[in-house]
C-alpha cells in the first residue's frame, strides 16, 4: 500500500467510524464492554486536526493527541481487509516521525489488556509498558517509547 498519510477531512467521518468500527468490533465478545475508540466523537477529532488516514477508501487511520511532554496516540485502526499488509507499521511510524516534527521526545498510548495482538505490536516495535491500571470498565496496558 503506497497512499500517502494525509490529515482526515470532514468527508472523511463517515470512513474514519466505519474503519473503527471494524477494526475493533471484534474484541467487545473478548473484553465484555465496547472499545473506547468506537465510542469516540469522530467528528469532533476531525474536526480538531487529531484524526489522520490512509487509503482511497480510507483502509487506516491514527487518532493522536499533542500534549506537552509528547505525542498520545488515541487510536490506530486499519480495516480488516487490510491486515497483514504493513499499514499499521506505517501508521506508528507515520505518528513517530509526527512527533519528531512537533518536537515531541516520545510517544505514548495504550490499549486493553485482553488485547494481546495490539500489546505484541506495540512491543515489536519498541514501546515498553509504563504501567497496568484499570479505569472504569477498561483494563489497559500503558505504553511509552523514547524518540531518537
Amino acid at each position: 500500500m503506497t497512499d500517502a498519510v494525509r490529515p482526515a477531512d470532514p468527508t472523511d467521518v463517515p470512513a474514519v467510524r466505519d474503519v473503527t468500527d471494524a477494526a475493533y468490533r471484534h474484541y467487545i465478545a473478548r473484553i465484555g464492554v465496547v472499545p473506547a475508540p468506537m465510542e469516540a466523537d469522530h467528528a469532533a477529532d476531525v474536526a480538531a486536526g487529531r484524526v489522520f488516514v490512509t487509503g482511497a477508501p480510507v483502509r487506516g487511520l491514527v487518532v493522536v493527541r499533542t500534549e506537552p511532554d509528547h505525542l498520545y496516540l488515541d487510536s490506530v485502526a486499519v480495516h480488516p481487509d487490510a491486515r497483514g499488509t504493513g499499514l499499521g507499521r506505517r501508521l506508528l511510524a507515520f505518528v513517530e516521525d509526527r512527533a519528531r516534527a512537533l518536537g515531541r521526545p516520545e510517544v505514548r498510548l495504550l490499549t486493553n489488556a485482553m488485547m494481546w495482538e495490539n500489546q505484541a505490536m506495540y512491543e515489536r516495535y519498541g514501546y515498553e509498558v509504563v504501567e497496568r491500571r484499570v479505569d472504569g470498565p477498561y483494563d489497559r496496558v500503558h505504553y511509552r517509547k523514547a524518540l531518537p
